[in-house]
């Protein structure tokens, strides 16, 4: 019932979706469709909590309006709502009040100013309180006076009418707290933005598929976690994923560089109902400016920007998370940086899982160094997972996963997992189906070597190859070639030629009769 229940949310906020597709482009009818189903949210969360704490006085949250006490009721409210939700919002600045005063009468009355107020009062209420950093300026990127919206004020004022009218027939069924349906929904419509965004998807958004190998990698064993991280961590997907692996996850924490998608996985991980007590997401970039660099985390998870560009200051190589390996990553290919900030975030008893590109694998110079120093002198490298090309939206290059330790169960040798020809191809996309992502996980788990899938290798071979980690190294996937026989080959080529002849006497016959010369 839940699937069918999630099925027919997921259809309809897509649908509403599309309400606003053809007046603007992708990027900016995904901040107004989530922006304004966050709204709703927060509404509904509200409403149902002031209601429970109103039940003994026998009134409901509506009825505060115009009532003798209302102005100590709301103060009373306000107080309770801020610690326990982080936010407050009044009975007249609810959802389904501003959706029914925008269409009263069937004549859609102006509400533009009335909601950019509603959603500016709602990061006020939170000043000067613990949830602060947590609201502050999430409604940022919803500028109700933009242009994309409409050429003049009506039409922008119709289009928001029509649809918050829409989502207000939605039923979120938050009172089901055993539910998490409308999270899961808020999650398939940012994953069905990064399906057309092409390129920029991969800022914001990691493939469920990916997702969920990494979360169950950095699970194993365990039923809860007393912390997760991503040092990227775009809209939150990789560690609301995480999450779903264990009982109970203790605190998430994020580092997020671009601003509306800091908004994005703010909204995202209060979508799914976790306290703003229990996360810390940042906006800053995280190898320039690390925001946790004192902290340690018992879970790691990432998809960093494939080889992006960085600063690689000498001045780096003072700080702790850099200074044990002697060389910086280089400023053109970030992606060993990555690995040695998370190896530095990474608590003794800790799990790290991060999606790179395969050069990471090969490449020589001050990467080359790096790579040797992990495995040589820290021994932390527990695993090379080879992915398929194709799987990431906007770049078609082949991926690899590492999974590093710093406290190994098996430290003299490493996994390498071939996994790159285990997918279906759907329409333009590779796609690793379920039964492809157990066999990764239960090959790690177990650590299986298998033909042309897996294989462990001791340190002393990889130190044969010079801590060189190309896959195909360690996991022969050659296939050999059929047999041919030579003599059957020619006994055909025969019978071939005796057909040719007999159908050229055949053709010289029809030529013949009919006084014309033969081809041939």
């Amino acid at each position: 019932m839940a699937a069918e229940q999630k099925q027919k949310l997921e259809q309809q906020l897509w649908n509403i979706a599309n309400t606003l597709r053809g007046k603007m482009d992708a990027d900016d009818f995904r901040d107004y469709i989530l922006g304004f189903i966050f709204y709703k949210y927060l509404s509904t969360k509200m409403d149902l909590y002031a209601n429970e704490v109103l039940k003994p006085d026998g009134l409901t949250f509506k009825e505060v309006k115009g009532h003798p006490d209302e102005a100590l009721l709301l103060q009373e409210l306000k107080l309770l709502a801020i610690d326990k939700l982080g936010f407050f919002l009044e009975p007249s600045e609810l959802f389904s009040e501003l959706a029914k005063r925008g269409n009263s009468g069937g004549i859609n009355n102006f509400i533009l100013g009335d909601l950019a107020k509603v959603l500016t009062h709602i990061e006020q209420s939170t000043m000067g309180t613990e949830s602060e950093e947590d609201f502050g300026n999430l409604f940022s990127d919803l500028d109700l006076t933009s242009h994309k919206l409409g050429k003049s004020e009506t039409d922008k004022n119709e289009l928001i009418v029509r649809v918050l009218m829409h989502l207000d027939e939605i039923d979120f069924d938050l009172e089901n707290t055993d539910s998490d349906v409308l999270g899961d929904a808020y999650e398939y419509l940012i994953g069905k933005f990064a399906s057309g965004a092409g390129k920029k998807a991969g800022e914001f958004y990691t493939p469920q598929q990916v997702s969920s190998i990494l979360a169950q990698l950095v699970t194993v064993g365990k039923e809860k976690l007393k912390s997760v991280y991503d040092p990227t961590c775009g809209s939150g997907s990789l560690l609301l994923r995480v999450a779903k692996e264990v009982k109970n996850v203790g605190e998430f924490y994020g580092q997020e560089m671009n601003p509306t998608t800091y908004n994005l996985c703010r909204m995202n991980m209060i979508m799914h109902d976790v306290h703003y007590k229990r996360f810390d997401i940042k906006n800053e970039d995280t190898l320039e400016r690390p925001q946790h660099y004192d902290m340690r985390f018992e879970a790691i998870v990432a998809n960093p920007p494939f080889s992006a560009k960085w600063s690689a200051s000498p001045l780096f190589m003072s700080q702790d998370r850099f200074s044990d390996y002697g060389k910086l990553a280089p400023s053109s290919k970030a992606d060993f940086a990555f690995v040695q900030h998370m190896v530095h975030q990474l608590d003794d008893n800790g799990t790290m899982a991060v999606v790179l590109p395969h050069g990471v694998l090969f490449r020589g110079a001050s990467e080359g160094h790096i790579r040797e120093y992990l495995i040589k002198e820290k021994n932390y490298l527990d695993a090379v997972i080879g992915l398929p090309a194709n799987i990431f939206y906007g770049t078609s290059i082949p991926t690899c996963i590492l999974v590093l330790k710093k406290k190994r169960e098996n430290p003299n040798d490493i996994l390498f997992i071939d996994a790159s020809q285990n997918y279906e191809k759907v329409k333009t996309q590779n796609v690793l189906r379920s039964e492809d992502i157990d066999k990764i996980i239960s090959t790690y788990k177990n650590r299986i070597g298998e033909v042309k899938y897996s294989h462990i290798a001791l340190l002393s071979e990889i130190a044969t190859n010079d801590y060189n980690l190309n896959i195909p190294r360690y996991v022969d996937t050659f296939e050999d070639e059929e047999s041919i026989d030579i003599n059957a080959i020619a006994n055909e080529i025969k019978v071939l030629n005796a057909t040719i002849e007999e159908t050229d006497k055949t053709i010289v016959g029809f030529c013949n009769e009919l006084g014309i010369e033969t081809p041939f």
